[in-house]
């Protein structure tokens, strides 16, 4: 297994604070990996961690295969950070900024113009290159941002919550761009606090809260943990929900979950369509009217829910701002 990000046993605190406390986890060349939770659950720490911007308090961390605390020089030459806030220079043009971020890189004035002028084409930035970035949308300077941490072509780029506030057509967009990066081979550890984010992206989401990783696995393996598939049947009349739960008890699958409101019971199974065709047909043969009857997968938003709660946390620390740069 060729991993590109490693973390064993990370703890970090600030005072009385403990922002990470053991985390592990690991990232494999040419894949994408969520870092899941709430606010203040410890992401950006352990980003930060990573990126050579923080020592961690115990536990060890390796990039590209290079020790973050021992050999940060190779690692922040190795790698790409775009952090939750647009870290460019408004009294330059986007041209100007990613040829900056070039010249950090050492990369000579040939190379830093031909690749500046790369990524404002591959984030549809050509147009207003030579614009002043304060005349850019908020959009407009996320996508600069991108592009600056990909000027030095790291094989390794850390995405701290890309795509917070954007328009669903710029998130679009970045998501798209995002998985040809992966494409090519480029290793990708992003953060969100958005479930669809985690779930187009990513091959593996690690789950933390309160510093620790609570769950980790795919999508698929996450939603598992609530029990599978579950079998909804909507009653056309109020009246009969008790008729309908007590024959979805009968099929076996456990304790069904009545919703007077929505007139609506929900049974966790593993059946598949088999259960959904008995169940069609012994409410049938009850005479019980239905508007709607089916199987679903419970969300990823609802797994979230499940393994976090709803209650924020207190943050531990400031989110990274800025790019890493070459020694």
């Amino acid at each position: 297994m060729d991993l590109m990000v490693e973390a064993e046993a990370l703890v970090k605190r600030f005072g009385p604070v403990r922002a990470l406390a053991g985390v592990d986890l690991a990232a494999q060349r040419g894949t994408t990996l969520a870092l899941l939770g709430p606010n203040g659950a410890g992401k950006t720490t352990l980003i930060r961690i990573l990126t050579t911007l923080l020592r961690p308090d115990a536990g060890r961390a390796r990039v590209a295969g290079h020790d973050v605390v021992a050999d940060p020089g190779p690692v922040r030459s190795a790698i790409g950070l775009a952090g939750q806030y647009a870290a460019v220079d408004e009294l330059l043009t986007g041209r100007e900024n990613l040829e900056l971020v070039g010249f950090l890189y050492h990369l000579g004035k040939a190379d830093r113009r031909r690749r500046a002028a790369e990524a404002l084409e591959r984030l549809s930035l050509s147009g207003a290159g030579d614009r002043l970035v304060k005349t850019y949308s908020g959009g407009m300077r996320r996508r600069l941002d991108l592009a600056a941490s990909l000027i030095g072509r790291p094989p390794v780029v850390f995405l701290d919550e890309p795509t917070t506030g954007l328009d669903p057509r710029t998130r679009n967009d970045l998501w798209d761009f995002i998985a040809e990066l992966v494409a090519a081979g480029t290793t990708v550890l992003l953060t969100t606090q958005y479930m669809e984010e985690a779930e187009r992206l990513a091959r593996r989401i690690v789950v933390i809260d309160t510093g620790t990783v609570i769950a980790e696995g795919t999508a698929a393996e996450l939603k598992d943990r609530m029990g599978g598939d579950v079998l909804v049947a909507r009653v056309a009349d109020r009246a009969d929900l008790g008729r309908a739960g007590a024959i979805m008890a009968s099929l076996g699958e456990g304790a069904p979950e009545v919703d007077p409101d929505q007139q609506r019971v929900s049974l966790p199974t593993r059946g598949g369509t088999e259960v959904l065709i008995a169940a069609g047909r012994r409410l049938a043969g009850d005479h019980i009217a239905l508007d709607d009857l089916g199987i679903r997968r419970p969300s990823l938003d609802e797994v979230f829910l499940s393994l976090t709660g709803t209650a924020g946390r207190p943050v531990g620390s400031e989110p990274p701002r800025g790019h890493t740069a070459g020694p």
